[in-house]
């Protein structure tokens, strides 16, 4: 089996490309690696033995893709491409419209020329709106107090799916909502490392952690929790990425229906406070935060319910909040463990600037290469 992936260089997309791999799929990858990087395909073929074919394009361009289309047959697809950032939508909203809707418009004119008839959609729980404090069901109200561009392209681009297969029975959807992705492959090869600034919390506490970013900002401190502070559905990447093989094993069968739509979370929520007391304990050292005021539109617990996905694609999260932690932090660490620098043993995830104090190195992120110094800033989550 054939699968194209778009946007498989990126946090998702890549762990999916390891696990597809590692099942036997043939994997191709399109790119334009405006959130990625060029590297994360050599580590994954370093992972799995295998290289996938990769187009460096962008889905905005109809005629590169109808080429790639035209050369190739594809099973499926698995659709990752588009931004992703809720603040930058906020701030560029065109841009958010004009790349979410017409990438997607684009691939799916295309899969239809060329008799393609299966996708995944990577989609997100943002589509359930201002729904606070319950476990949230694929049959809850979607597209009702969206707060920003980002949720509202997602919602409309599965509304566009839907009508695509009411238009032709033969054309399958599925549709993923995920929830709160963080961790990194347990090879330390691929993780979370954007290009720009982080949106999200794991990203920028491993900036904080590392000192590229001088303060984390906890928005808000008198929500109706256990600390005050907003709760998650935290999925393990690595979970996240099985959900698709199973999504797409179902889809591939001949029975399977010709819309599907499934929650990808774990079903428990965790405070932001609490995630940054479970990293500072794991990793052996103090996170620079403050408390600030709310913000706008924030909820205080947002959480799935994935018993729909764990009945009927045979699969559920696995992995806790302290092993994606522990998987960031070796992540962080690789480039460490590649130049052979012996680091202490008795604890595996020690803190970087604790950890190469000891080998004698004045500033270790310059000296590894591996976190190249910047004028420090400060960001929020």
């Amino acid at each position: 089996m054939r699968v194209l992936l778009t946007g498989g260089l990126g946090f998702i997309g890549s762990h999916t490309a390891v696990e597809l791999l590692s099942r036997g799929f043939e994997v191709e990858i399109i790119d334009n690696l405006k959130n990625s990087k060029l590297e994360t395909l050599k580590n994954i073929k370093k992972i799995t033995g295998k290289k996938p074919k990769f187009y460096k394009t962008d889905l905005l361009n109809k005629s590169a893709l109808d080429k790639i289309f035209r050369n190739n047959y594809y099973d499926a697809v698995i659709h990752f491409a588009g931004l992703k950032a809720v603040g930058e939508s906020v701030e560029k909203p065109l841009s958010y419209y004009r790349t979410n809707i017409d990438t997607t418009l684009n691939l799916l004119d295309i899969m239809k020329k060329y008799h393609c008839k299966n996708l995944i959609f990577s989609s997100s729980a943002t589509v359930y709106g201002n729904q606070d404090g319950v476990k949230l069901t694929e049959k809850n109200q979607t597209g009702i107090g969206i707060t920003n561009p980002y949720g509202q392209t997602k919602y409309m681009i599965e509304q566009i799916l839907k009508d695509t297969a009411c238009s032709d029975p033969e054309f399958k959807v599925t549709i993923l909502r995920y929830f709160n992705p963080i961790g990194a492959h347990y090879s330390g090869l691929i993780g979370e490392n954007p290009n720009d600034i982080p949106n999200n919390l794991m990203p920028i506490i491993m900036k904080v952690y590392t000192g590229e970013i001088k303060t984390l900002k906890i928005y808000g401190d008198d929500y109706k929790t256990k600390d005050g502070t907003g709760m998650r559905d935290f999925i393990h990447v690595v979970d996240l990425a099985k959900g698709h093989v199973s999504a797409l094993k179902k889809s591939l069968k001949t029975n399977a229906t010709n819309v599907a739509i499934y929650n990808l979370g774990t079903g428990k929520a965790t405070s932001v406070l609490k995630m940054v007391k479970t990293f500072e304990k794991i990793s052996g050292q103090a996170l620079n935060y403050e408390i600030v005021g709310r913000r706008p539109g924030d909820l205080a617990k947002v959480y799935a319910n994935p018993k729909k996905a764990n009945r009927e694609l045979n699969w559920q999260a696995e992995l806790t909040v302290e092993d994606a932690i522990k998987d960031v932090l070796n992540y962080l660490l690789k480039p460490a463990a590649d130049l052979k620098l012996k680091l202490p043993v008795a604890r595996p995830h020690y803190s970087i600037s604790k950890a190469f104090s000891l080998l004698g190195l004045k500033n270790p992120l310059v000296k590894l290469g591996a976190h190249p110094s910047r004028t420090q800033k400060s960001t929020s989550v």
